[in-house]
């Protein structure tokens, strides 16, 4: 078989392209923009490049980070005269193409070179199945990885807030007044009383009945609560009343901004189980999964079966573990890898701590991993949850079967 390997290094603006026959000897470099224009100039080439040799087969990879590359994936993977060649279109991972590119030495770094790496890397490097996606797939693909980053920043905001919290009262976090600092109670404190010497000079009988309002009478003792938050507010630090004045206003602004994320995720929850109502969704039927983890999970595998098993299914996941031996030696403890999908990971993380909660087997699961040691203990027991849940996940989607609780 003789093959055609096209290797394109996609920016924002331009995408530069190599076309390398089977022997690795360069037939073509170019630069187009990366627009539609741009894709018809490749797709003339590469018409021009087949027709005019013989070859039977055609591999285009791109390295690209964000989503630059899907448009011009997507429109090289529809074209019925490239489709004749057994076509297959690959986004590569930048990590893999890094490590491979050190087998070259010295050279210089520029997006014609990159063109090299990524069209030798086809030539030679162990590649997955490709990934193809139907318009179906890429619009829920799209909401949940933009679930996933409105996310993340929520939890950075968070920290955010807590950092600022901080410098107006100290001791609020570490004195476990509340179990939740960003919850409604925790955040009134925090936001309706100018400074911890408001909360020290309060009566005890209006702290408490304020602690009842705003816990909506769900505390059982508010008495103490009221006690012990003016405990943690006598041993805070002092700040200055302009200072303070400037951290109010800080926590308010980042406080709007957290309500603003947190409506986000409603409103893309919603749409994502609106989406998922036009797929078979075998995973819901996982307790506690729902239609929002189930919608991270499909979209980010794809089709199932271009996983051989479970265990290549978690290691694209970065559920998986490193190996550390050296002759008889074997570590005992290790981390799990770095690389991996970190959109799937995610939602496999946050779908195996729901599931944990609402399926027996699991929750059993879970408790037994967590006694095991005395350190990161949750951390460790949900890894280990994660991965038995991509061995399920992996056979109902493998048999297009729904869930069965084991019974004992």
């Amino acid at each position: 078989m003789n093959t055609l390997f096209v290797g394109i290094d996609v920016s924002k603006k331009s995408n530069a392209v190599r076309f390398l026959n089977s022997s690795g000897d360069t037939l073509l470099i170019f630069s187009v923009p990366n627009d539609q224009d741009g894709a018809l100039v490749i797709l003339d080439k590469l018409k021009i490049a087949l027709s005019s040799n013989d070859f039977t087969e055609l591999s285009i990879g791109m390295e690209s980070t964000s989503i630059y590359a899907d448009h011009l994936a997507t429109f090289l993977r529809n074209d019925e005269f490239l489709k004749k060649f057994h076509l297959s279109v690959r986004i590569l991972n930048a990590r893999q193409i890094a490590k491979f590119k050190e087998s070259y030495p010295e050279l210089p770094k520029t997006d014609y070179i990159d063109t090299l790496i990524i069209a030798d890397f086809l030539r030679f490097g162990r590649i997955a199945n490709e990934v193809n996606l139907d318009e179906k797939q890429m619009a829920l693909r799209t909401l949940t990885r933009a679930r996933f980053q409105v996310a993340q920043n929520i939890s950075r905001e968070k920290t955010r807030f807590l950092e600022t919290a901080f410098y107006k009262f100290s001791s609020l976090e570490s004195s476990n007044v509340f179990s939740d600092t960003m919850g409604a109670t925790s955040l009134a404190i925090l936001t309706e009383f100018f400074s911890t010497d408001d909360i020290v000079s309060m009566s005890l009988e209006d702290l408490t009945d304020f602690i009842v309002k705003k816990g909506k009478n769900h505390f059982n003792d508010p008495e103490q609560i009221a006690l012990d938050l003016q405990k943690a507010a006598r041993s805070s630090y002092r700040l200055s009343k302009t200072v303070n004045n400037s951290v109010n206003q800080l926590l308010a602004i980042r406080l709007v901004g957290i309500k603003s994320l947190m409506k986000q995720i409603k409103e893309l929850d919603e749409a994502i189980s609106s989406y998922m109502e036009l797929f078979p969704d075998v995973l819901s039927s996982i307790p506690g999964i729902g239609p929002v983890y189930s919608a991270g999970i499909i979209a980010e595998i794809g089709n199932i079966h271009r996983f051989k098993n479970h265990a290549s299914l978690a290691k694209y996941a970065g559920i998986a573990w490193t190996k550390h031996e050296s002759g008889d030696f074997k570590k005992d403890h290790t981390r799990l890898i770095m690389s991996g999908n970190k959109y799937l990971k995610y939602y496999i993380l946050e779908a195996a701590n729901k599931v944990r909660v609402h399926d027996t087997e699991f929750r059993r699961f879970y408790l037994t991993k967590y006694k095991e040691v005395l350190k990161h203990q949750h951390k460790r027991a949900l890894a280990l949850t994660a991965r038995k849940l991509v061995r399920l996940v992996y056979a109902l989607l493998d048999t297009n079967k729904l869930y069965i609780p084991p019974t004992r």
